[in-house]
């Protein structure tokens, strides 16, 4: 046991790859309108089976964090905070880049018909930065990885429990006494993203930005729980010991997070601080179990699959969401006028043998497919590309 618990635990890479494939399988349905329950979000309070996958997400970077951050035990420098404002930067403006690059071409089809020659059409296409969303996943990434990673160099680690207390406990004040819980624009949220950002730099969704400013908040508190539980993960002497630690702290954070959701409802579109304990809980158990599983009972053969995006889980995700736009706003002519190749696979080859709710979910596997093919040959050729 000793022996497997100095190895790098196969588990971390399989939870990790899994929350990139469910990514990628909820982002890309066949059709929006035609979505099983559990593929869908929660519209506002509540969580569905897809509102785990971000969260769970950050909670594995918390973890790979506390372990990239070894190397310099945890002193700052120069080195490492250049290093670390340089991926921070880099996975932001990739978010951006994904932002542009869709808006881009939505915007040229929108312009098919105006009366715009092919160079005007294309810079107004380019010239969109006047509507760009500027938050997104990405961008919470960056600016939740980079707090966190400068605090785990500045500050003794018995501080930060208290640090991520202290961030949630304000921003509960801030959601109670700033209208929080309101699905609108009269959100305290909302008012502040529609101050500093503008009304166009948003996500479009009454008036709530589920990546703003205020929600960085927790989510910065988040992937500190990851970190937290990370080192005392790694710091178990054995690996019966790792599990105990994350089926506890699973399970205190779950509990707790229900527990106190009957006054403060748990909600993916805010990051309440109720959401971030169940997510959080809810992770730190499945990792436990996956460690029980993969690196104790040694049962790896059916975890290949998800491997494959787990050990290069920021490029996939990226890949993916640019394969997504081109799948989604390409378009060529058919029948008279003209379809995208989501259009024409799930609208014309899927849908008609299958039906739509079932087709689009075969349409989301076969995405997932067609990136795990990539990711599989980076994996095989053990290629591994950071950010």
């Amino acid at each position: 046991m000793d022996k497997i618990s100095n190895k790098r635990l196969l588990a971390l890479d399989v939870l990790r790859g899994i929350t990139i494939a469910g990514m990628i399988l909820v982002n890309n349905p066949g059709s929006w309108g035609a979505i099983y329950t559990p593929l869908g979000h929660a519209q506002w309070n509540g969580l569905t089976p897809t509102d785990l996958v971000f969260p769970f997400f950050m909670f594995i970077m918390g973890i790979s964090t506390y372990m990239s951050l070894r190397k310099y035990n945890f002193t700052f420098s120069k080195d490492a905070g250049l290093k670390i404002l340089k991926r921070t930067l880099i996975i932001f403006a990739i978010g951006l880049a994904i932002a542009w690059f869709g808006l881009s071409l939505r915007t040229w089809n929108s312009l098919a018909g105006e009366d715009f020659g092919f160079g005007q059409r294309l810079i107004n296409s380019i010239l969109v930065f006047d509507h760009l969303r500027i938050l997104g996943v990405m961008p919470r990434l960056a600016l939740t990885y980079g707090a966190t990673a400068i605090v785990a160099l500045l500050v003794k680690h018995r501080y930060i429990p208290y640090i991520i207390i202290g961030l949630l406990v304000a921003y509960t004040i801030i959601l109670l006494t700033g209208n929080g819980y309101a699905y609108n624009e009269t959100n305290i949220l909302s008012i502040v993203d529609r101050a500093v950002l503008g009304a166009n730099h948003m996500y479009k969704d009454n008036g709530i930005d589920p990546e703003g400013l205020l929600s960085t908040i927790p989510a910065i508190a988040h992937v500190m729980l990851g970190f937290y539980i990370g080192k005392l993960f790694v710091a178990a002497k054995t690996i019966q010991d790792k599990i105990e630690i994350l089926f506890i702290w699973g399970a205190i954070l779950t509990f707790a997070g229900f527990l106190l959701s009957y006054g403060l409802p748990i909600n993916k579109k805010i990051w309440s601080p109720t959401f971030v304990m169940v997510t959080c809980g809810l992770a730190s158990t499945l990792l436990a179990l996956l460690v029980w599983i993969i690196d104790v009972k040694d049962h790896k053969r059916w975890a290949t699959f998800f491997v494959s995006f787990g050990v290069n889980p920021l490029f996939i995700y990226v890949f993916g969401a640019f394969l997504s736009i081109c799948f989604g706003s390409i378009l060529f002519p058919y029948a008279g006028g003209t379809i995208s190749i989501n259009g024409y696979i799930y609208g014309v080859a899927i849908k008609p043998i299958l039906g739509a709710y079932l087709g689009s979910l075969v349409y989301a596997l076969l995405f997932v497919g067609l990136n795990w093919v990539v990711g599989f040959q980076l994996f095989k050729r053990k290629i591994y590309i950071k950010i």
